[in-house]
């Protein structure tokens, strides 16, 4: 199968980490296709960047959806996911969402830590809007500057596994999920260190993925995440525009 690993900001080294650290846990015979935004931000990290970043991931999905299986929206806190859902026809899987499902699978209580504070506030809307509030210990996140992305969980592991710590001792999380997409791979590197598990999200949402496309399920024609009936447009990306005109 072909699954899509869609990064809606411009950071293609951060891109190329998602995909080493995806294959690691991919099975045989999965290909990660990858695609990152051509404008944008760097990362987001506020929700009026993860609106912006939702109707990038958007154009990136009506461009490719129909070369591949499954999608993953790339960034941690899912812009643009609920959408997605309503207009293609794949399956398409969050990073935070996949992340969160598999933690619940695995304890009953989760706490995310980050590698910057401005993620905070997003990540915790993320919880709630997925309706998991109640199995949150809480997000934790650095404090201070990084010298770049692509490099922040080599240049943070040491603190960020002392802040995985204390959401164990102090929060009492069963499980911990190293939020942010700068961070993949780092889980399996850094599990020795932290007495319950971690999640990586990009490994969960690979496989997730690799779940849903087994699993064949059908597009809705009913209930809310059905496809809109089509409606005009103006000054959309040509492809986006397609899918929702319903000339596609």
């Amino acid at each position: 199968m072909n699954v899509l690993v869609l990064n809606p900001n411009t950071s293609a080294d951060v891109t190329d980490l998602l995909v080493a650290a995806g294959r690691a846990a991919a099975a045989p015979g999965t290909e990660l296709v990858s695609a990152t935004a051509a404008y944008g931000v760097p990362y987001i990290a506020t929700r009026a960047e993860a609106q912006i970043g939702g109707a990038i991931a958007l154009e990136m999905l009506a461009e490719r959806h129909a070369d591949v299986d499954a999608a993953i929206i790339a960034a941690f806190g899912d812009p643009g996911l609920l959408g997605a859902r309503e207009l293609f026809d794949i399956p398409v899987v969050g990073l935070a969402e996949a992340a969160m499902l598999t933690a619940c699978m695995l304890g009953r209580r989760f706490a995310i830590v980050t590698f910057a504070q401005a993620l905070g506030p997003w990540y915790e809307d993320c919880v709630a809007m997925l309706g998991l509030a109640g199995r949150c210990a809480g997000v934790r996140a650095l404090g201070g500057p990084f010298r770049a992305l692509s490099s922040v969980q080599g240049e943070k592991e040491g603190l960020l596994v002392d802040l995985a710590l204390r959401a164990v001792e102090e929060d009492g999380a069963d499980v911990i999920i190293l939020g942010g997409a700068p961070l993949a791979g780092l889980a399996p590197r850094v599990a020795d260190r932290v007495p319950v598990p971690l999640v990586d999200p990009i490994a969960a949402a690979v496989k997730q993925a690799e779940a849903l496309v087994a699993l064949s399920p059908r597009k809705a024609t009913a209930g809310t995440f059905r496809r809109p009936a089509p409606k005009t447009t103006t000054g959309l990306a040509d492809a986006l525009a397609r899918r929702i005109e319903h000339r596609d």
